[in-house]
């Protein structure tokens, strides 16, 4: 098996805020809803439960994330994808859901620095400033798909691969020192 590569390779840039590509992360999508034992094998796999409406849990470096009313976006180490596949297979085994390795088809972005709501604020339709910790807002940057939430006093962002140096592009433009709001 080859070494994982990010989209960016840890791309990173320092403006009034610190944008950092911080791939490879792991990531599974799991579609599911209504089943009796998904709230425990979301548990054993992440260590959180089941997120509501909009919100994301997080445990140390793994988290589990409301993406739709039966898609959960699970995040933890990469190395330890294949195993929580297996462990959520044996959990939900008889039962009508979907897990994906979706880690390689991302790119996870961190915004640091006390200026980091500034950055998204000329990005994003969405209300910044009334993002409430836990909170998770699925939406655009310019015209493209990202997931956001806050975490220790920055903001972990997720998007297509494909689109990770345009994203990239747009959190360093935005970023740049003298354009602060």
């Amino acid at each position: 098996m080859s070494d994982p590569v990010s989209a960016l390779q840890g791309a990173r840039f320092d403006g009034f805020a610190e944008i950092s590509e911080i791939g490879p992360v792991g990531m599974i999508t799991l579609r599911a809803k209504g089943l009796k034992s998904l709230d425990k094998a979301v548990k054993a796999a992440v260590g959180t439960k089941l997120p509501a409406l909009r919100r994301i849990e997080v445990n140390a470096d793994r988290a589990c994330a409301w993406m739709s009313p039966d898609e959960y976006l699970l995040v933890l180490p990469y190395a330890d994808v294949a195993q929580t596949l297996s462990a959520l297979a044996k959990s939900l085994q008889g039962q009508h859901y979907l897990a994906v390795d979706v880690s390689d088809a991302r790119a996870v972005f961190r915004i640091d620095g006390p200026k980091a709501t500034d950055v998204l604020r000329k990005l994003v339709p969405a209300d910044i400033d009334g993002l409430l910790p836990g909170e998770l807002r699925r939406t655009r940057a310019a015209q493209v798909a990202v997931a956001f939430w806050q975490q220790d006093g920055g903001f972990t962002l997720v998007c297509f691969r494909s689109v990770a140096s345009y994203v990239m592009g747009l959190l360093s433009h935005s970023a740049q020192p003298g354009s602060e709001i």
